[in-house]
């Protein structure tokens, strides 16, 4: 593959970013040590302004499905710019009805309605807005490790550290504790999930009352915070849990959407519908931002004759939805879907081997093209390399700067590595990812062996 660099002032562009750009999730210090100017990008591939090209093995933060300048989504940007760059959301526009139709016509069950936003942490909001207009309640049921956005509601529902610095959030939310075999909370987990973490989701219903929750919502498949795969039962037992309490089940598809595990939606593997799903990421590979929650016909209903309270400016706009029409006739007209199962079932083989190779892997687990690498000290205990959530990411980042030294982009938070290639990757490029995997993690092996 030919690279056409871009001629940018890479000096300017970091010393701009450094005096006037507030990096996120960052120390801004740190942010702007030595950062990479990305000047282009093709397929699986993008580059810096001086030329070296970086295998994008983790989709950017999993969203890039169609790996970088996918032709006809370019194409379909451009096309609706010349036509209409925007119109307000109380307008009809073609872009924005024609993608809310092709949603309902590929999301599980009786999803048939869509508010869109820019991005998931929206979609988020509007979701347990409108469960709790709906249901009169106002809890919400969410996981310890999820990631459902920055802003301050999405901030609240998730479980993970990043709340901390925000808190307090807003009121309501109760946490309950992952599908997570590897680390079982319960410790009755052997080759088999003993299903108490789900069992016990009940209980907790109990002690805050049931009829007081509005919602259970929970990522399908849980992203950012280790790509934990629930057991087959799992799914259909909090359907089940939810029409028994009338509460609604929201699955924020954010990542695991679009082709991402193999299927058009992690839900599909379960064959389980929720009352709303929430999505972005893949559903333009964020060429313009995008996202939204899709409802079922039960709220749909409700809200022909109730005000919806809620709105974005630019929601539904219309060179976002223009490049998810284009998105979606990709992932079909490419084989993108099918080429993610079949290439995700060769990725955890080999990320199985790598397991087999390195004793610092404690453990790898996925579905699809999202797939993740534990980190250990030993095997026996189990203590993570380094501790999640834990101060010293040293290890991390020096894991990072070495996979990107090789050419390859991986995401790593804590001891957790995750391998989610844009889902047209080919073989070739699927192993030359591997191989750079397998010669960073003697790093990680020699840090376990001196731990």
């Amino acid at each position: 593959m030919s690279i056409e660099v871009n001629a940018v002032d890479t000096a300017r562009v970091k010393a701009d970013s450094a005096k006037h750009v507030l990096v996120s999730w960052s120390v801004q210090k740190a942010a702007n040590t030595d950062p990479v100017v990305v000047t282009g990008g093709q397929g699986v591939w993008f580059w810096d302004g001086d030329g070296k090209r970086y295998l994008d093995f983790s989709s950017q933060l999993v969203n890039s499905n169609l790996g970088h300048q996918h032709p006809r989504v370019v194409a379909a940007i451009k096309e609706q710019a010349e036509k209409l760059c925007f119109i307000g959301p109380n307008f009809q526009n073609e872009a924005r009805a024609t993608l809310a139709r092709m949603l309902a016509e590929r999301t599980p069950g009786d999803l048939v309605k869509t508010f869109f936003t820019l991005g998931g942490a929206e979609a988020n909001e509007n979701a347990i807005k409108m469960a709790r207009a709906y249901t009169g309640r106002q809890k919400i049921i969410t996981r310890y490790r999820s990631y459902h956005g920055a802003t301050a509601g999405a901030m609240t529902l998730t479980g993970e550290n990043r709340r901390w610095a925000n808190e307090p959030g807003i009121s309501g939310v109760v946490r309950v504790q992952d599908p997570y075999p590897y680390r079982c909370t319960f410790k009755g987990c052997g080759d088999n999930c003993s299903m108490q973490c789900a069992h016990n989701i009940e209980d907790i219903l109990n002690f805050e009352g049931p009829e007081t929750v509005a919602a259970i919502l929970l990522e399908v498949v849980t992203g950012t915070n280790g790509i934990f795969v629930p057991p087959p039962d799992y799914l259909p037992y909090l359907r089940q849990l939810c029409d028994k309490y009338g509460i609604l089940l929201i699955f924020d598809e954010v990542m695991s959407g679009f082709g991402r595990t193999g299927k058009w939606f992690a839900a599909d593997h379960y064959g389980v519908t929720p009352d709303i799903m929430t999505f972005a990421k893949g559903v333009n590979c964020g060429y313009v931002p995008l996202g939204g929650a899709i409802i079922n016909q039960k709220l749909s209903d409700f809200y022909e004759d109730r005000m919806f309270w809620g709105g974005l400016t630019y929601s539904g706009h219309p060179l976002a939805c223009a490049a998810g029409i284009a998105t979606l006739e990709a992932y079909e007209a490419d084989g993108a879907i099918e080429n993610s199962a079949r290439m995700g079932k060769k990725l955890l083989e080999e990320l199985t081997l790598l397991k087999e190779k390195h004793p610092s892997v404690g453990d790898v687990r996925g579905l699809g093209l999202f797939c993740g690498i534990e980190l250990v000290k030993n095997r026996e205990t189990r203590e993570g390399l380094p501790p999640w959530q834990g101060k010293d990411q040293a290890l991390t980042n020096k894991l990072r700067n070495a996979l990107m030294a090789r050419g390859v982009f991986v995401m790593c938070r804590y001891n957790m590595l995750f391998i989610a290639p844009p889902l047209l990757v080919t073989e070739d490029e699927l192993m030359f990812g591997v191989k750079a995997l397998d010669e960073v993690l003697l790093l990680a092996d020699e840090a376990a062996a001196s731990a």
